[in-house]
């Protein structure tokens, strides 16, 4: 996207797991993201099962229960969604 390739923030197809981790780390430490970051394995088992890619928020609960499913990144990336569903789903089972 232009928008990535203004900001610098382009990216070869990773080859080698290393690769993921580097574009994982610049995600964490320039971009200041703060909630833990999984790396799908090479052969993508994530991406497969929920239908991740180019990107995708999910909240998954106890036992892998899938809380909230965003649309297809870049434009369906809502993390603000994602967090007021997590917020909600945490202050339910507080009430329990």
């Amino acid at each position: 996207m232009e928008s990535n390739t203004k900001d610098g923030i382009v990216f070869k197809q990773p080859r080698r797991i290393e690769d993921r981790q580097a574009a994982a780390r610049i995600l964490v430490d320039r971009l200041k993201y703060r909630i833990p970051v999984a790396i799908d394995p090479m052969d993508g088992p994530a991406e497969k099962a929920f239908a991740a890619w180019p990107e995708r928020i999910y909240v998954l609960g106890v036992g892998g229960r899938v809380l909230y499913k965003g649309d297809m990144g870049p434009f369906g990336f809502l993390p603000e969604e994602a967090e007021k569903a997590l917020a909600d789903h945490l202050a339910r089972a507080a009430r329990l």
